[in-house]
């Protein structure tokens, strides 16, 4: 949730960062509209109470001729109170969900426009491999996957319908392989590692921003009130919920590994070969809370952290500052980092990484107290593993015959394993 005594000083950087989302500007002068009717209401209910309140005490002081005439005005006062503080709760509340539904304020330098209006910063890794000159045409990510009966969709579908699947053999131990590696990486980093439910309430998820523009995408399960998460941001974010943190020794690193579900809706005929969008997959997410004044830093060292991982692997990508209608709810500022696909002749995202500022963190009550008061924390994520990693590292890594050369880094995850056979 933004800053509503910062929006109502100046409202116009509010309105900036709207056109820069393509978003509706007139919803940061209804917000205002909004909380100014809602301290009117509040001021009016609580001038007509501490009237009730010194009427009710004069009863006692009152002649016996005096009491009927002000138990009559106490009782029409109280029947007066009661529907201002209605008044008030209605306009409190109507403030609030207003206010919920203006997305947080980009940061300055981030790009105007939408999904194709991203700014590419560097392309980095070892050299698009030219497979011509290697003599052969490379498979799609499937197709090696199958060959080394390391992915299965056809079984998946029979199971659980389109876009999900099995990883086996091979397959799984080398997801397991790169989340460990993620893992290892993370503990070196001083990240404190989580196993996070995958179930939360509605207060949580919509405390991260996930209710708005995506909640379409998020399964719900209407029995229990609770949502499937897309990722262990949500349930890291809700973790230190109404909590007051110290930071005085810097930032709280988590990182979360957990399965995670999206449905995908308003995606039909994308990449629906293979497991490049699917209903299910693993991921290990990184998460921080820290100061304010220390969030653009936190999230270059996220940032170079993902790079790091990347480089691991050994894949050819790029970085790219994600437009600001492209962004999502919270995030302030977003980076992606996009690996090389050889079949498809285009990057596909990897990684993000995302500066939520304080929205989230004033939407859960996670502040810290300092000398000078209690003020809100900054939270941060960026993603360090996930299943669809595999599709780049199969088609990256892909030999003439099907084999599957290791990344050097991977080996030992793998029992020093340097290339994978396919099974005949």
């Amino acid at each position: 949730m933004i800053d509503i005594r910062a929006l109502r000083e100046n409202p116009e950087p509010a309105r900036v960062s709207q056109r820069a989302r393509g978003g509706d500007v007139e919803l940061v002068d209804r917000i205002l509209e909004a909380d100014a009717l809602r301290r009117t209401s509040l001021q009016e209910f609580e001038s007509l109470r501490a009237s009730q309140k010194e009427i009710s005490k004069s009863v006692g002081k009152a002649s016996k001729e005096e009491r009927p005439a002000i138990l009559a005005k106490a009782k029409e006062l109280a029947e007066q109170v009661k529907v201002l503080e209605a008044r008030a709760n209605e306009a409190d509340a109507e403030a609030d969900r207003l206010a919920r539904l203006l997305p947080n304020l980009v940061l300055d330098g981030v790009p105007v426009g939408g999904e194709e209006d991203f700014v590419v910063l560097r392309h980095e890794g070892p050299a698009i491999r030219d497979f011509a000159a290697e003599g052969f045409e490379p498979a799609d990510h499937l197709a090696i996957g199958e060959g080394l009966d390391a992915i299965d969709t056809k079984r998946g579908a029979k199971v659980s319908g389109a876009r999900f699947y099995y990883l086996k053999g091979i397959g799984a131990r080398l997801e397991l392989a790169l989340m460990t590696m993620a893992l290892d990486q993370a503990l070196a980093a001083g990240f404190v590692p989580m196993m996070t439910p995958t179930l939360v309430t509605p207060q949580v998820m919509g405390g991260t921003g996930f209710l708005n523009e995506h909640s379409e995408e998020i399964y719900y399960l209407p029995a229990d009130d609770l949502y499937l998460t897309g990722t262990s941001e949500v349930a890291l974010a809700g973790y230190h919920s109404d909590e007051i943190l110290d930071l005085s020794a810097g930032p709280k690193r988590y990182l979360g590994w957990s399965t995670c579900y999206r449905r995908e809706a308003g995606s039909a005929g994308k990449d629906t070969r293979g497991i490049i969008r699917v209903h299910q997959f693993n991921k290990a997410e990184m998460f921080s809370y820290c100061r304010p004044e220390e969030a653009a830093e936190e999230h270059e060292r996220f940032l170079a952290w993902e790079e790091e991982m990347l480089r691991k692997v050994e894949l050819p990508y790029r970085v790219i500052d994600t437009a600001a209608g492209d962004l999502g709810t919270s995030a302030a500022r977003k980076f992606d980092c996009e690996a090389w696909l050889p079949t498809q002749s285009r990057y596909m995202e990897v990684t993000s990484t995302s500066n939520c500022t304080t929205f989230q963190a004033r939407r859960l009550g996670v502040r810290e107290r300092r000398e000078d008061g209690m003020f809100p924390v900054a939270t941060l994520n960026g993603t360090l593993a996930t299943t669809r990693w595999l599709v780049a590292i199969l088609e990256n890594h892909q030999l003439a015959d099907g084999s599957l050369r290791v990344p050097e880094a991977l080996r030992p995850y793998l029992g020093g394993l340097e290339v994978l056979e396919p099974v005949k």
